[in-house]
């Protein structure tokens, strides 16, 4: 039996990790008192006894709890974004490029931000194949449900007599900070930091981010690109589909309560899109934290995951 502890499992993330895993019959949830959920000496005792540690925290006391466990000892699947960018933590994205055996023996993962997913899905390949120009400006539009908002949001959008506002897209971060900028700069190697337009909208959950490009920005045209996606997403839980679209639309929700992802392009040789569809709670967070996790124990990446296509 695989002993589990999720730290912070009264948030979004943490409940859906825990939702799932109580669902498995090859998984033991350790559980902490209420009263004691403070209580730094109990929950380090706790998280020791684990085989597989989920922090589900702020990032600050992410950091503080990472600190207190035994670097030998449980493997920690941290969902802030605390350790993202640290050399000292394994990225949690198997489908990048050599990414997954690092997972396997891995201790301490750091599980990817829900946008950064999507964009690092469609472009890392592109920077380490060589078809995207060095230095390249690039441009990223990724909409989401609420509920990525966390708890908060989701009880704004979903209270009677709410703000009308809440009824059409909102785009954020709009200073060009974006939490999820330095993992998405790292992960794919960017000298130059992409435009980021993140929109929160009326829906629950899902998530379609998408990167324009001009042929100017390419060193090779654009099949190559859909050759490149063939090719790196040939296995995992992110693969690439030729033509996706719905009668010329392409929904945000339409991988919404799944833990895959599909990758897509679309436009012409004068104008292109790369697009990745897939949900922000499953392989934008708690999916892909399970999915860590599975692939650090030794276990088929799947287990215990919802897909539509062809499994691990």
């Amino acid at each position: 039996m695989i002993r589990v502890f999720i730290d912070g499992s009264s948030g979004t993330t943490g409940l859906k990790i825990k939702e799932r895993l109580k669902q498995r019959s090859d998984i033991e949830l350790l559980e902490i008192p209420y009263e004691l959920r403070h209580e730094i000496p109990v929950r380090k005792e706790i998280a020791e006894s684990a085989d597989c540690v989920f922090l589900c925290l702020p990032d600050d006391a992410a950091k503080e709890i990472a600190s207190f466990i035994d670097p030998k000892g449980p493997i920690v699947i941290d969902t802030s974004t605390a350790h993202r960018t640290s050399d000292a933590w394994v990225y949690g994205m198997a489908e990048i490029e050599g990414q997954r055996e690092k997972i396997a023996k891995a201790k301490r993962i750091a599980n990817p931000g829900c946008h950064a997913s999507g964009f690092i899905a469609l472009v890392s390949p592109l920077v380490k194949h060589g078809i995207l120009k060095e230095g390249v400006h690039l441009e990223c539009l990724s909409l989401t449900g609420y509920s990525g908002g966390g708890k908060k949001m989701i009880a704004q959008y979903e209270e009677e007599g709410r703000d009308p506002l809440l009824c059409a897209p909102r785009m954020y971060g709009l200073s060009q900070n974006h939490k999820h900028l330095p993992e998405m700069m790292k992960m794919c190697a960017l000298r130059n930091a992409p435009v980021f337009l993140p929109v929160v909208a009326d829906f629950y959950s899902g998530m379609e981010t998408v990167v324009p490009l001009f042929p100017d920005m390419l060193e090779a045209p654009l099949s190559k690109i859909e050759e490149c996606y063939e090719e790196v997403y040939s296995r995992g839980l992110v693969r690439y589909v030729r033509d996706s679209s719905e009668g010329g639309f392409l929904s945000a929700g339409a991988y919404a309560l799944r833990d895959d992802m599909e990758v897509s392009v679309f436009g012409n040789e004068e104008r292109i899109l790369l697009t990745a569809r897939f949900d922000n709670l499953g392989k934008g967070a708690s999916g892909a934290a399970i999915q860590n996790m599975n692939i650090a124990l030794g276990l088929a990446e799947d287990t215990g995951l919802i897909t539509g296509g062809k499994q691990v």
